[in-house]
């Protein structure tokens, strides 16, 4: 036999040996996420200083006046009562953050800044000492500092050009931690274990790999979703984590499912999707409307007046509708081609799979976002 052949022969069954695999193994920290373990959302109101002009119209945003004021009470400046401020250069802002897990005072976070009134740019300003508070009303981190901001735009004479977004920007490390959150991972003896997805296989799959690792009795499952691990003692709990994480767990096939999105049209399927053999016959119906303005003139010395009236035009065309047959495949390769054989559009393609739902030709289901 030739060398060549019998290389090539060889490749080609490897190549089809994995493209025939239906799932391929995972870490354990792709699949899953320990309970206790969580990030925490943290907003703050702040002023904005230093804009070039581009500040708050103060008539308009009253907040912004009365923020400015507050502030500088408390920096012993009193202002006469009576006295309207017409600021430029400041901006009411709001300030958001995501205070990561384990975090401990005197760590830098980064923030972002959105304009909350009618400033028309944030670019050059500095954000004051702005407190950001958790859901509990707690303070957990100070922001402070230069904002970054990617637009850009300039404008004159009645004409403007922008360039990205101008309202909005980040600070990085601008927000230092005051309060950390307390994590309690495996203190009552006993790791939970979350999967990102319901599913019964993966759970079983799970929790034998956790037991040929660790030892028949590590970890059992709940549900289709929780785990329950057993915990070594606090000083070997950072390694038996990071080993549990490092896990390889093979997944089960996820449930066929078809994904429409309404506003734009798309269609997304996984490889699960099947189709049994059916007829489609599906027309596009298009409907034209021409209207033109028809101007009527009187006649000299009539004393009439000219009247404009309009005439309108409607044509009504439909598309061949003939029966397409689409042959049931095995694959997700087969439905594709089974589906462009009826040439539609992503639009028309949306309503024949929820026909072929109905009709029960359509192996998956069907969700719309």
């Amino acid at each position: 036999m030739n060398l060549k052949f019998f290389r090539r022969c060889i490749f080609s069954a490897l190549c089809a040996v994995a493209l025939s695999s239906p799932a391929q193994a995972e870490r354990l920290k792709e699949l899953a996420s320990i309970q206790g373990v969580r990030d925490n959302p943290l907003i703050g109101y702040g002023l904005m200083v230093g804009l070039d002009g581009t500040g708050d119209q103060t008539m308009q945003t009253p907040f912004t006046t009365q923020s400015l004021n507050n502030m500088l009470q408390q920096l012993g400046i009193t202002i006469p009562a009576g006295v309207n401020m017409q600021l430029k250069n400041v901006a009411a802002v709001m300030v958001t953050a995501t205070l990561p897990s384990f975090a401990r005072p005197g760590q830098n976070i980064d923030v972002t800044v959105s304009s909350m009134g009618n400033a028309k740019s944030l670019r050059g300003g500095t954000l004051l000492m702005t407190p950001l508070k958790g859901v509990d009303g707690a303070t957990y981190a100070i922001a402070q500092g230069n904002m970054v901001v990617g637009g850009a735009g300039a404008s004159a004479s009645g004409s403007k050009v922008q360039i990205n977004q101008l309202s909005s920007g980040r600070i990085p490390g601008g927000a230092l931690v005051e309060r950390s959150v307390e994590a309690p991972v495996g203190s009552e003896g006993t790791l939970t274990l979350e999967l990102n997805r319901s599913d019964f296989g993966t759970a079983q799959r799970t929790v034998d790999a956790i037991n040929r690792q660790f030892g028949a009795g590590t970890a059992d499952a709940m549900d289709a979703r929780v785990i329950r691990v057993r915990a070594p003692e606090p000083q070997e709990r950072v390694g038996f984590l990071a080993r549990l994480e490092g896990l390889e767990v093979t997944p089960t096939q996820a449930v066929a499912r078809v994904v429409i999105n309404a506003r734009t049209g798309s269609v997304v399927m996984n490889q699960a999707v099947r189709v049994n053999d059916c007829a489609v016959a599906h027309g596009n119906l298009s409907v034209v409307i021409n209207t033109e303005p028809v101007i009527s003139q009187p006649g000299p010395f009539s004393g009439g007046s000219t009247v404009v009236t309009q005439t309108s035009q409607i044509s009504v065309a439909q598309g061949g509708g003939a029966l397409q047959m689409v042959r049931g495949g095995a694959s997700l390769s087969d439905v594709i081609k089974g589906l462009n054989s009826l040439g539609a559009n992503p639009a028309d393609l949306v309503s024949i799979l929820q026909a072929m739902k109905t009709a029960g030709a359509l192996r998956a289901e069907l969700e719309i976002i």
